[in-house]
């Protein structure tokens, strides 16, 4: 859901005065729109996508084959950086250091 409403937030432009069609699984969007007690974050995302003219195809994941791919794939970068060296290279001592002149 968060993906949908990223993109729609980023493509405003392209998006806002044309017909759009979203494949993804409806469940999600049923529970945005039912919430009746919804938080803060959630009642924006229902006022962002309320600007735009977009139909919603259900697609489950099983059916999705590309999403589901991609949810699955291993995450090379995972643990390149260990903390313990980032507290080695950057210790945090020097952040004392830095004065602000303005």
């Amino acid at each position: 859901m968060l993906a949908v409403v990223y993109a729609f937030e980023k493509f405003w432009y392209y998006l806002i005065m044309n017909k759009s069609i979203v494949h993804m699984d409806h469940s999600a969007l049923k529970y945005l729109y039912a919430k009746k007690d919804a938080k803060a974050r959630l009642l924006w995302w229902v006022l962002l996508l309320q600007e735009f003219d977009f139909k919603v195809v259900d697609t489950k994941g099983a059916e999705n084959l590309a999403a589901d791919h991609l949810s699955r794939l291993e995450n090379s970068y995972e643990n390149v950086l260990d903390p313990k060296e980032i507290n080695e290279t950057f210790p945090l001592e020097t952040l004392s250091m830095v004065t602000f002149r303005g």
